[in-house]
């Protein structure tokens, strides 16, 4: 019977592999199918499904009952029949429920009265209706909320208020932690305080960084700080006195025994007291798991996730400074109510425009703490400032809240206020637009944004200060506002920093126009919508891929494969045009249609009517191979135009290939695991032929993975135009550049797509040129041979 049910819930896939409907599984093989078969998942899902169907042969429909009729009351009527062993109410309490019997002889006595009636109501009795069995997997906590901060779902909420300000006032509430996120995020920082008070006396567990400084993300990470001092303290002080008798050994004593007495905490290294905190959350911080101390980051930390909340986080013991920084950016959120919607509608700019990302080991992006402290400098350069420097923080600080921490002078008022109304009467629509004017040409490297001052400060003289000494300089030099030797964008190389300040363009030249000022009436994406795309159009002519045509391209099989003209440059152009088409939909499964061909004028014309075009493609069919369509008058006497001198042409600009391109699936998602389900060891990974099929079969293998049947709609659309163009080192050097077009209602699936293709399609093109035989390339069997 389990092997028939087994049987029944597996489909076979093409290529060998196997898909499991039950549990929602693709497999690549058999011997995998049959591992899944035995596996935990399977086993429970069919036992759950099992107990289900047993339930529905010994369970009965009622309805007809008053509004207001319990479950005792129900179960009561029908035990006289037999043994009830559960009711199931509707939702509403009166409309309907299922009453689940002992057995199927129950069943039988109670569908053998022909009339059943309780509290002189009628009742309508009937078996339960047999569903197929479907497994919903329980939905983890935020899952809801994390679809509602999705790019489309985010669009739709924006694009229905009134102004930007208003916009971006609901961001700020779309994106902050609700209530019970919060709540969560307490309890188990109190869940923390109690296991490491049990092992650490008097230590002390405090959050810092998003969870509480004002601007947090619904599931990001939980910083906390485990500050020791008071237990360094306390295991001294237990040294300098005798051990109590056993009989009067206190709790205290007994936890400083058990795991204090094997580490000095003043002399030990903070990678040995890590340790230790990675041990206590291992053995005794319940639903904590994936525990890993990280001793090389500039801050060593002890990483961990939480199981039932998902929810990931970090402790470290050596970061006091993140808790002043916290403390002053809560203080900066309090002073002015403009700055957290101005720092969330930046942050999420700034990701979607593949500037920023919290990064696990770091990376060439900005971190949402550079960006706000951007954000701050800004603020406070304004006239009249919105924001007060640091400096003048201090000014405003009682004689008794001078604070030091490691050093550093990290004072300022905690009561808010103490600080004067700003009186900068700028909307938040306005300041966003003028981040980006003011950003756009800021000399970024020739200077140090110094928030404690509120100015940028003259590199030469700042390197010659104590600070600056060990300030690390780079495209970027964004000092913190307490620890004055560390620069928050040390990581951001070069290019990042010019992508900055050409998205930054964009941006200052998109809030100039009526789309980001106004509302659309016609219902089009506007404001914050238009100006979060990754592919808006001012952005959209950096969306380049340059292909070069590598000496596989550049040789063919036979001088009768030459182009027609004479010139082999445009064979190879070809060439490369098709192995283009071919990764791009017999390798990734994109649906691409050819949009035009031929030189640029040809295609680009906006005279051209629909019967000049299909008389156009009618007299293509007649000069296969010519560089440009026969024209219409040309066309009607048959004879192809003259052959221009090689003089008079522009070869390498003149030609052009566009593509319309549709996805459906996410191909570019966890292909390292895919490959190495296909991967058969004796296969050698450098053959060509092997690496094309095989790159297909994971693509195909990730689209069965999200479903065995394509979707209605793409996932997202896109435009390749495929040109020729002088690689640098004249005629003899020439390269093939993509240009890619996202449609602008997806930008935010095409992104991470065209990341992925960087450096994909470069290569596959190449192992298709040096696979393939040439003569599928020439023009006259681009079309047949290669799909477009």
């Amino acid at each position: 019977m389990e092997e028939e049910g087994t049987t029944a819930d597996v489909d076979s896939l093409p290529r060998g592999a196997f898909r499991c409907r039950l549990c929602h599984v693709t497999v690549a093989n058999k011997p995998s199918l049959e591992d899944h078969l035995r596996g935990k998942k399977h086993q429970r899902l069919e036992n759950l499904r099992s107990t289900r169907q047993s339930q529905e042969l010994r369970s009965i429909f009622v309805s007809g009952f008053q509004k207001g009729t319990t479950a005792l009351e129900l179960s009561s009527y029908f035990e006289t029949y037999g043994n009830v062993n559960n009711v199931v109410m509707d939702k509403d309490k009166g409309v309907y429920a299922i009453v689940e019997l002992q057995d199927e002889e129950v069943l039988q006595k109670v569908l053998a009265e022909p009339q059943h009636s309780l509290g002189g109501q009628k009742l309508r009795v009937k078996p339960r209706e047999k569903k197929d069995f479907r497994y919903t997997p329980p939905k983890k906590q935020g899952s809801a909320r994390r679809e509602l901060l999705s790019p489309e779902k985010l669009a739709q909420n924006v694009c229905q208020v009134d102004d930007v300000d208003a916009q971006m006032s609901l961001m700020v509430q779309l994106f902050e932690f609700s209530e019970s996120e919060q709540r969560l995020r307490d309890l188990l920082v109190k869940l923390f305080q109690e296991v490491f008070s049990e092992f650490f006396p008097e230590s002390v567990i405090l959050p810092f960084g998003s969870s509480v400084n004002g601007f947090s993300v619904s599931g990001c990470d939980l910083d906390l700080f485990l500050d020791l001092e008071k237990t360094k303290n306390f295991q001294a002080s237990a040294k300098k006195t005798d051990k109590p008798p056993a009989e009067e050994e206190t709790e205290e004593s007994r936890s400083e025994d058990s795991i204090l007495s094997d580490i000095d905490l003043v002399t030990a290294t903070v990678p040995e007291i890590l340790d230790l905190v990675a041990t206590v959350l291992q053995k005794c911080a319940p639903g904590v798991h994936h525990v890993q101390v990280v001793s090389t980051a500039r801050r060593p930390v002890v990483k961990f996730s939480h199981k039932e909340s998902g929810l990931r986080g970090d402790i470290s013991i050596n970061n006091k400074l993140a808790l002043c920084n916290t403390r002053y950016l809560q203080l900066c959120t309090e002073a002015d109510e403009r700055v957290r919607p101005l720092v969330y509608a930046v942050r999420y700019w700034a990701k979607q425009q593949g500037l920023a990302g919290n990064l696990f080991g770091g990376g060439p992006l900005l971190n949402n703490y550079a960006l706000t402290l951007l954000v701050f400098f800004f603020l406070q350069t304004r006239s009249p400032p919105v924001l007060p420097t640091v400096a003048r923080l201090k000014d405003l600080s009682d004689d008794g809240e001078v604070t030091v921490v490691d050093g550093w002078d990290c004072t300022f008022p905690k009561d808010p206020a103490l600080l004067q109304p700003s009186g900068n009467t700028e909307s938040c629509c306005s300041l966003l637009a003028e981040f980006f004017r003011v950003f756009e040409s800021y000399n970024f490297a020739g200077g140090v944004i110094s928030l404690r001052e509120g100015r940028s400060l003259p590199l030469s003289d700042f390197l010659l200060s104590d600070a600056g000494r060990k300030f690390k300089v780079g495209p970027i030099n964004l000092q913190d506002p307490f620890e004055l030797s560390h620069n928050v964008a040390a990581n951001v190389n070069e290019k990042t920093a010019l992508r900055l300040q050409r998205s930054c363009q964009d941006a200052a030249k998109y809030c100039r126009s009526l789309q980001y000022q106004r509302k659309s009436s016609k219902g089009k994406t506007w404001g914050l919508v238009r100006l979060f795309q990754p592919g808006s159009p001012q952005a959209a002519e950096r969306l380049v891929i340059n292909l070069p045509l590598t000496p596989a391209a550049q040789s063919p099989a036979s001088p009768s494969e030459l182009h027609p003209s004479g010139d082999s440059s445009q064979l190879w152009f070809w060439r490369v045009c098709a192995g283009i088409s071919f990764v791009l939909q017999d390798v990734l499964k994109c649906k691409c249609l050819e949009k035009s061909q031929g030189s640029k004028d040809d295609w680009e014309s906006p005279d051209n009517d629909p019967e000049e075009e299909e008389l156009e493609t009618k007299t293509e069919q007649l000069s296969m191979g010519s560089k440009r369509s026969l024209g219409i008058e040309e066309a009607e006497f048959g004879s192809p135009p003259a052959k221009r001198p090689r003089t008079q042409r522009s070869l390498p600009e003149a030609e052009s290939v566009t593509w319309d391109c549709s996805a459906w699936h996410r191909v570019w998602l966890g292909r390292r695991r895919v490959r190495r389900q296909f991967s058969s060891p004796g296969a050698d990974p450098k053959t060509t032929a092997d690496l094309l099929e095989l790159e297909g079969k994971v693509s195909e293998a990730i689209s069965q993975q999200e479903g065995p049947a394509r979707p209605l709609d793409p996932l997202f659309g896109f435009t390749v135009c495929a040109t020729i163009k002088d690689g640098g080192s004249g005629e003899h050097d020439p390269q093939v550049s993509l240009n890619f077009t996202p449609d602008p209602e997806q930008g935010a699936f095409f992104q991470d797509f065209f990341h992925f293709l960087q450096g994909f399609l470069p290569r596959m093109v190449e192992q298709y040129l040096t696979n393939k035989p040439s003569g599928l390339h020439t023009p006259e069997g681009k079309s047949s041979q290669a799909g477009i």
